[in-house]
This record gives structure tokens, sequence and C-alpha cells, in this order.
């Protein structure tokens, strides 16, 4: 737990330090989110319809920003081969990474999200539910993205390549998500689909940690 706990506060202070990739990640959340209304017109019913949408999707960008130095800037400069010849296990190091990841690129968001969310005139009941989905659904996303990255790690063109892998995987994410917060819209109860969000950030996200960790410890016999 204590190396655990080291490799996280680590990679927390060096994202700071080094060009602030949380920030880089919430300015793109506040800007994307911000030109909706003035690509789409101030009508607050369109707005409204389409906002769930464009909040959830904007997120989904965001953490894909996230994901190219979740390992790459350690394979760089060789603090990754260090890290996995360790004695912490390499699925602990990938879910510290993971958490680093999370509370430096998504809580931020989170937390400004029911501000972007008025700004699209979503109601209090619906930002809450908007609040809640997010946080079951965002770690759940970085740990897919933590399959994509590892798997691209030594790729010229690792970001595109990251994107090209995990969007299709984000898809049924997305799809719980937004449907958990119109069911609020329309009066309907959206327990079942945060149920099933939480059901697969429990079932896949242990998995998940274990692919990527498999693919770092060949990437270490290589």
């Amino acid at each position: 737990m204590r190396k655990f706990l080291e490799i996280m506060k680590r990679d927390i202070r060096l994202s700071w330090r080094h060009g602030g990739d949380g920030l880089i990640s919430l300015a793109f959340f506040i800007i994307a989110a911000s030109l909706f209304p003035l690509g789409i017109g101030p009508e607050v019913k369109i707005l409204s319809k389409v906002s769930i949408g464009v909040i959830w999707i904007v997120t989904l960008l965001s953490i894909l920003l996230s994901l190219d130095k979740l390992f790459y800037s350690d394979h760089e400069d060789g603090s990754l081969e260090l890290m996995l010849t360790s004695p912490i296990s390499t699925e602990s190091l990938v879910a510290a990474k993971c958490l680093a990841n999370w509370i430096v690129s998504c809580l931020p968001i989170i937390l400004l999200s029911p501000l972007m969310a008025s700004m699209l005139y979503l109601h209090t009941s619906e930002i809450v539910i908007l609040m809640i989905t997010l946080f079951i659904a965002t770690p759940l996303l970085v740990m897919i993205g933590a399959v994509g990255s590892s798997l691209t790690i030594g790729t010229r063109l690792r970001s595109v390549l990251t994107a090209i892998l995990v969007l299709p995987l984000y898809t049924p994410v997305l799809i719980f998500g937004t449907s958990a917060v119109e069911a609020t819209v329309t009066g309907m109860t959206p327990n079942s689909h945060i149920i099933i969000l939480f059901a697969l950030l429990l079932g896949m996200g242990p998995l998940l940690i274990i692919i990527s960790a498999m693919i770092l410890r060949n990437l270490k016999n290589e």
C-alpha cells in the first residue's frame, strides 16, 4: 500500500510540475462545452436537449487528452522500467497511475460539470445524476484508456492509435451514462442505468487493470 501511494503521489506531483496536464484537460472541457451554445444558438429548448450529450462527449475527449502521458513519459525516461522491476506488482502500478490520472484530469471536470451543465440549462435533479454517473464512469474510462495507452506506448502515432482503440470501448459507458440523465429528464428512474454503470466498473475495472499490466510486463521482457 505504501508503494502504491508513493507512485500515485509522484504522478500527481509530476503532472502539476510539468505543464499541469489536469489544467489542459480542464481548459479543453470548459472551452469545448462553452463553444456549443455559440454554434447551436441561445435557444433554451435546443440547448437543454443536447446538453447531456455535449457534457459527456466533451468529458470523453478531455480524458483522451490526458492518456498520452499515462505511461509514455515514464517509458521515455526509463522510470517505467525501474517501476516494473520494483517490489510493487504491475497491477498495483497500473492502478496507482490510473488513480493519479483520475484525480488530476477527471476530478476537476466532475466538480466543474454542474456549472457547465447549468449553462446548458440542465435542472438541479439532472445535474445531480450527471455528477453521480461521471463519478462512476470516469474511473472506468481511464482504465479503458490505460489498455489503449499501454498498447501504443512505443508507437509514433500513439495519440491517434489510442483514440481509435478506446473510443469504440467508450460507447457502452456513454450510452448508459447519458441514458441515466435522460431518464431523469423524462421523469423516469435512472437507477437501472446507474446500477449497470456500477456493475461495469466493478466487473471490467479489475480486468482492464490486469490486461494493462500484462501488456506492460510483455514490454519489459522485449
